[in-house]
């Protein structure tokens, strides 16, 4: 299956994998699908939630379960602050145990940007459009950036808070896990401005210019309902990207 694939898609794959009544971890899941399996957790957040799509009872696995704990305790407390005791514990593992599977704190947190940061989900994006040009990759852009996003951007403005404390094994798993997705967007912003498709300007800053309001209304999302805004974030999200794009057309006054 090739990279792009639909949810549908890889939600028949996984069912038929597991159509034999055995376990399987995310990596066999995302193997018989065809899709990475940052992929895989950015379509549907964990395994327990693609096995409740799938009706399935899940089991996490103990990586599994060191992820979700350590997305709720790094999101409460911080990174400097966490506790390895306390995130065994929490996972139910042993220090070893989590040792093994993630040798030490930068590992770590550079697990979690990968797997439940945006970034990923843009790189597919990318990677899979067959046309550059940015009225068709920018609209799954900003769709990406929702579904990757949504009842994660605690996590996120934690990652930047503790980027600004400048904490070495935040910066460290920061740096690591950078390699993919922002670049890419930023690199492709460049060339369509190179190429005469958008206004000229940092490519950063027009990244910043669209994703900063995707996350603001993400956030305000609860204070907004209060007042009676209830569309839907999809919604939402089409008429920003809608709105940068008018805003990033050459020549436009």
């Amino acid at each position: 299956m090739a990279v792009g694939a639909s949810r549908e898609d890889v939600l028949t794959a996984a069912r038929e994998a597991l159509a034999d009544g055995r376990q399987r971890s995310m990596a066999e899941l995302a193997t018989a699908a065809g899709v990475s399996v940052k992929t895989l957790y950015r379509l549907f957040g964990s395994r327990a939630a693609l096995l409740r799509e799938l009706d399935c009872e899940a089991t996490p696995t103990a990586r599994e379960r060191i992820l979700d704990a350590a997305l709720e305790l790094v999101g409460r407390h911080g990174l400097a602050e966490l506790s390895i005791d306390d995130l065994a514990a929490a996972s139910n593992v042993s220090r070893a145990t989590l040792y093994r599977l993630f040798p030490g704190k930068p590992a770590l947190f550079r697990e979690l940007i990968q797997t439940y940061s945006p970034w990923e989900a843009v790189a597919d994006v990318l990677d899979a459009a067959p046309d550059p040009s940015p009225e068709l990759v920018m609209p799954e852009v900003g769709a990406a950036l929702l579904t990757a996003m949504a009842g994660r951007t605690g996590l996120l403005l934690r990652i930047v808070l503790e980027m600004a404390k400048g904490d070495p094994d935040t910066m460290e798993g920061v740096s690591q896990a950078m390699g993919r997705g922002l670049p890419d967007l930023v690199r492709y912003l460049g060339d369509q401005m190179a190429a005469g498709r958008l206004r000229r300007m940092h490519p950063v800053l027009a990244f910043q210019l669209l994703a900063g309001p995707i996350v603001v209304h993400l956030l305000t999302r609860p204070l907004a309902s209060l007042i009676g805004f209830e569309r839907p974030p999809e919604e939402v999200v089409s008429q920003m990207v809608e709105a940068w794009l008018r805003a990033m057309t050459p020549g436009r006054a």
